[in-house]
């Protein structure tokens, strides 16, 4: 019986709830129905279980009936409820957890595959990868202007307009497939190992764009001379349609091993000649003959300019928007204080290479160089040469007075723009 109890003890009886059946004795065979046992808080033990047994007391068969539930240990503790509909329900709060998490997740998911700009001048090309438009002739791309490419006037400097038409430029050759290798060589350009080099360049400024803004670039190309290319480009507010910027440059083949220039071969032409586009000049031209300056003629000079190796460009010579940077360089403090750039308009005569030490010159015209910060608008003949008289670029610049709105900053202004 003893060992009965034990072994009955670990299969408890399926329900908790259950009442114990008492314990019979009286007549017939014995017989062990079942066996509860549950440890309490205070180490008691609780044995619920139906035995019948035939005890005889004088040789007769006595019979009584003795109740086992009443007799209890007092430390138990008493059974749990019984199991219900409503108790055998998961836990609703972990639940409601559960289905908030999957649904933010589902939601965070579905905004990146549905993505919307909030700015409606961000609906057009937004990623600035450029297109091909006007009958596959006019390349077009989008540039947001960054933090970081503006200027203590809070808007974008000249380097980063001439950048942008840099940039599109080599874009339209790729987009068109005619990219190869080096800036913009075509496949029959790459086996003769000709590159492209710009000789003159022309850049009028309507208007600086700002942080934030979104400017849109078209270019094209059409023929110049026999031997030449023009590429001109129009820069407009992807917002409103406001011209911005025009420019217009010429270039011409060299060879980059000889570093001489060379005609265009008729195999090139063919390759280029389908993406000509006839149009009108962007820009007037400015065909009045750049002076030479030198140190008796110029009233600024800035020598010891020597390029960085993040000025080379794949060329390996010195990229053309670095000569405009060194070009401002010797410009007056006045007038870069109080005046804008524009127009520029730019001959290339030289590359310059990594181990070049240059000098930059600057002329002012058209008023007494005492009052310039007072003065209208002001024109400037420029030279960046090599230290031994090599011209690399000539140069002519118009400014005109900044605006006030260029400085204001909470409604005030400089006291000496005031």
């Amino acid at each position: 019986m003893v060992a009965t109890a034990a072994t009955s003890s670990f299969f408890p009886v399926p329900s908790s709830s259950a009442v114990a059946k008492s314990i019979k004795i009286g007549s017939g065979p014995a017989s062990l129905s079942g066996i509860k046992s549950k440890s309490a808080a205070s180490g008691g033990l609780l044995v619920k279980a139906n035995a019948q047994a035939p005890p005889k007391i004088n040789g007769s068969t006595a019979g009584f009936t003795t109740s086992v539930e009443n007799v209890k240990n007092e430390d138990d503790v008493p059974s749990p409820p019984p199991r219900t509909f409503i108790n055998q329900l998961p836990d609703w709060s972990m639940l409601l957890a559960a289905i908030t998490t999957i649904f933010l997740a589902a939601e965070k998911q579905w905004m990146m595959l549905d993505w919307k700009p909030r700015r409606p001048d961000m609906l057009i090309d937004p990623f600035g990868l450029g297109r091909i438009v006007q009958d596959g002739l006019v390349f077009r791309q989008n540039f947001s202007i960054r933090s970081y490419e503006i200027g203590a006037d809070r808007t974008a400097s000249i380097e980063t307009l001439m950048n942008h038409l840099q940039e599109t430029a080599l874009n339209h050759v790729k987009t068109a497939g005619l990219l190869v290798d080096g800036f913009g060589s075509t496949p029959e350009m790459s086996k003769r190992n000709l590159i492209w080099v710009v000789t003159r360049m022309q850049v009028l400024v309507d208007r600086y764009p700002t942080w934030g803004d979104v400017v849109q670039v078209d270019t094209w190309v059409s023929a110049s001379g026999k031997n030449g290319m023009r590429r001109d480009w129009l820069v407009r507010d992807s917002k409103t349609g406001e011209t911005l910027t025009r420019a217009s440059s010429v270039w011409v083949m060299m060879n980059k091993l000889t570093r001489r220039l060379s005609k265009i071969p008729e195999e090139v032409r063919g390759e280029i000649e389908p993406y000509f586009l006839n149009s009108d000049l962007v820009v007037d031209e400015d065909s009045r003959k750049l002076p030479k300056l030198d140190e008796n003629t110029a009233d600024y000079v800035l020598k010891g300019l020597t390029p960085r190796w993040s000025d080379l460009d794949i060329n390996q010579h010195v990229n053309n928007v670095k000569y405009i940077g060194w070009i401002l360089e010797s410009a007056p403090l006045p007038i870069l204080e109080s005046h804008e750039l524009s127009a520029i308009t730019l001959e290339y005569r030289r590359e310059c290479g990594r181990d070049s030490v240059l000098q930059s010159l600057t002329a002012v015209s058209g008023s007494g160089i005492g009052n310039l910060a007072n003065a209208g608008e002001i024109e400037c003949q420029h030279l960046l040469r090599l230290e031994d008289s090599a011209e690399i670029v000539r140069g002519r610049t118009k400014w005109r007075p900044k605006h006030a709105s260029n400085f204001c900053v909470m409604g005030q202004i400089p006291a000496e723009n005031a």
